[in-house]
């Protein structure tokens, strides 16, 4: 693991290489081969998938399958990179499919399926954080090793870890193409992330537009006037303590109170005060 480079940089020959594969081009039956489990990807997109099909029909695969010998089935071929060319192999009704076969591990084959799609840019933003969660999750990378290992930039590698912190409604959005990346990062730690993104939808909004329209709900949210008697409140407990106090009230009386100090001698204080009194 400590011998992994810069994976774009290299290559995905380099890659192949280095789980020492069989160059040679092999013909094996399209019934040998399974899904692999380590795949990134998880949406095939259909016009994409039929066009391949038509290609294939045509001048068969030119570009070999790349496999490794299934640990759950010693009969068959656990497919590393080239899943979509298998599906539509077999929609182009081939009996018999050139793979290469590398011995590779399930690192390794996390990381060819990851760079293969990577380079193609074959993985929608959720998948590619997918991948690249599954390699710290799973393989003990940390985002600097993520970074070096695809060839981007650390930055990059956050801000594509952080869109898996959306709601699940508005990860289907994105998985179903209904939002774009850009869209995706301006929602991003948003409260109200999913009303956001059903205006953006409803609406047809441009990034820039969808950005806009966040500055200003924002705004309105800051200049909403608080209730009078929590404002009256507020003043109360700060002349009673002498520090500036901070309520915030929802509509179901649910909420915090913030006090706010500047000094050691002014936090005891409060808490000699709750202490007094519970």
């Amino acid at each position: 693991m400590d011998k992994i480079k810069k994976g774009l940089g290299r290559g995905l020959s380099s890659l192949i290489g280095e789980a020492k594969a069989e160059t040679q081009k092999n013909k094996l039956p399209i019934g040998d081969l399974i899904p692999n489990r380590y795949q990134p990807r998880k949406i095939f997109d259909e016009r994409n998938l039929e066009d391949l099909t038509s290609s294939i029909k045509e001048r068969g695969i030119i570009q070999p399958i790349i496999v490794r010998n299934s640990n759950n089935d010693k009969s068959k071929f656990e497919i590393i990179a080239g899943e979509r060319r298998w599906l539509a192999a077999q929609r182009a009704g081939l009996h018999n499919v050139p793979v290469i076969v590398a011995e590779a591990d399930d690192l390794k084959s996390l990381e060819i399926a990851i760079i293969e799609n990577v380079q193609r840019h074959d993985l929608n933003p959720l998948e590619e954080a997918q991948g690249y969660k599954r390699l710290i999750d799973e393989f003990a990378y940390d985002q600097e090793k993520v970074s070096k290992f695809i060839g981007k930039s650390r930055s990059h590698v956050t801000n594509s870890l952080r869109l898996l912190s959306l709601p699940n409604d508005i990860i289907k959005l994105i998985e179903t193409q209904k939002l774009t990346t850009g869209h995706a990062k301006i929602l991003v730690g948003l409260e109200n992330a999913s009303f956001v993104a059903l205006k953006i939808i409803e609406k047809k909004l441009s990034v820039r537009q969808a950005e806009n329209f966040v500055k200003i709900f924002k705004k309105k949210k800051l200049t909403v006037k608080k209730d009078p008697n929590i404002k009256h409140l507020e003043n109360s407990l700060s002349e009673k303590i002498g520090l500036n106090v901070s309520i915030k009230n929802n509509k179901r009386n649910k909420g915090s109170i913030t006090f706010d100090f500047k000094e050691i001698d002014q936090l005891n204080k409060i808490i000699e005060i709750i202490k007094l009194y519970y």
